[in-house]
């Protein structure tokens, strides 16, 4: 029993610190790393409902962990679309985005299911 809640802990942990990166790549990316035009900032304030919901996830609440699952699959499409049709550094930004938007939600998902 120990050892499937370790696992379960595991797998928690590892989708709350994709999540957190997430967030802060999806801040620097529309104010640092590549803005889709010069001073709009406005952009990064698509990180607030991820961020909102990261206390919860840290807590271990399964409701933020589904508002969070529900969330994550825009966040990935957006970046493969930026990816495809932005040129150079964003095309990159954005392909490291949406990279890290998959692997959260399938570490997010992965910390639903219960070891057998």
């Amino acid at each position: 029993m120990l050892a499937e809640d370790a696992v379960d802990i595991r797998r928690q942990r590892i989708a709350i610190a994709l999540i957190g990166a997430l967030v802060l790549l999806l801040l620097l990316w529309e104010t640092v790393l590549a803005p889709l035009r010069p001073g709009s900032a406005w952009l990064a304030l698509k990180a607030l409902p991820l961020a909102l919901v990261w206390p919860g996830l840290a807590r271990g609440r399964e409701r933020s962990r589904q508002i969070a699952s529900l969330l994550l699959p825009f966040y990935v499409a957006e970046a493969i679309v930026r990816a495809v049709t932005e040129p150079g550094r964003h095309a990159l930004v954005a392909g490291a985005v949406a990279t890290l938007s998959a692997a959260a939600f399938i570490a997010l998902l992965l910390s639903f299911r219960k070891p057998r």
